[in-house]
């Protein structure tokens, strides 16, 4: 730092005078924005938008789309029928979300605590349902719970049935496919979070005498919560949305809203309906997420 004459005030120096500002990398951030802003515009605001259009209009009467506007679509959407479907779609969605979170908990824990070799293949495994079509996956169920499948005819040949269970087309079987089909998604980012606790407070815990349900209500539990939370949102809304599970798997009688909506669209060519219960879907998922992060600033005001 050099002195100013008289003063003994230290100025900057001469390297620090004639910093300026590099604009060279301005150019390709203002149009790597552009692009992306152009993307969202053309794939995601420009559908929204005309499908909201559509939701306002009436229903031709060959079911073609009339363009008069009207609010009879969302009225509709609080019909008591619609209401046993939105309420059937969220306990299975909550039901879901709720056992993956219980059963992958002790899997992403074993997965973060594992050795190096043992962790690739855990990891492994649990990534392999991704490497196979969903709608694979899903026939899948179909063979392993019809009255003729896999699980019938060895619970029969054990003695432990006398007669297959009606098992596929049940609410059940729609549960059992939600879970297989998503539980990887709540196990990651609890693995994630669980890598990032150190073991020394696990230990720290056990040696003041801790049981283990102790140290994970007071240790894993609070510190896993940002994994929990992320899990929740992959496997809840994808659940509550979910299509081809219930399809398959619930058939005409446990329909969720995923089906019910393909149903407006390509049975009943009830497109404007169709739209209307579309963004009821995205309303309740957004009022959901607005109330999860309030209550998140709620637990934590720093």
């Amino acid at each position: 730092m050099a002195r100013t004459g008289g003063t003994g005030l230290a100025r900057p120096s001469g390297t620090m005078l004639n910093y300026r500002f590099d604009t060279s990398s301005a150019f390709p951030v203002k149009l790597s924005l552009l692009s992306a802003s152009l993307f969202l515009g053309l794939f995601f605001f420009l559908p929204l938008i005309l499908v909201f259009g559509v939701s306002l209009a009436s229903r031709g009467m060959y079911g073609g789309i009339t363009w008069i506007p009207t609010w009879e679509n969302y009225q509709r959407v609080f019909d008591p029928l619609v209401g046993v479907i939105f309420f059937r779609s969220l306990f299975l969605a909550g039901l879901t979300t709720f056992i993956c979170a219980g059963v992958g908990f002790p899997l992403a824990y074993c997965l973060a605590r594992s050795s190096r070799p043992w962790q690739l293949i855990l990891l492994t495994l649990v990534m392999i349902p991704f490497w196979t079509n969903f709608l694979v996956r899903t026939y899948a169920w179909v063979l392993i719970l019809r009255a003729d499948g896999i699980l019938n005819g060895l619970l029969i040949r054990l003695g432990l049935l006398n007669e297959p269970l009606s098992l596929l087309f049940t609410d059940l079987s729609v549960f059992l496919g939600l879970v297989y089909g998503y539980l990887p998604f709540m196990v990651l980012p609890l693995m994630a979070a669980i890598e990032r606790i150190p073991p020394q407070l696990e230990d720290a815990a056990f040696d003041l005498y801790a049981s283990m349900g102790e140290m994970f209500r007071h240790v894993l539990l609070p510190l896993s919560t940002p994994g929990f939370l992320a899990g929740g949102v992959l496997v809840f809304i994808p659940s509550l949305g979910a299509f081809i599970t219930p399809y398959l798997l619930g058939g005409g009688q446990n329909m969720m809203l995923g089906t019910f909506i393909q149903q407006e669209f390509l049975v009943a060519r009830d497109w404007p309906f169709g739209s209307a219960l579309s963004f009821g879907l995205m309303g309740t998922v957004l009022l959901l997420w607005f109330l999860l992060g309030r209550t998140s600033v709620e637990k934590d005001p720093s």
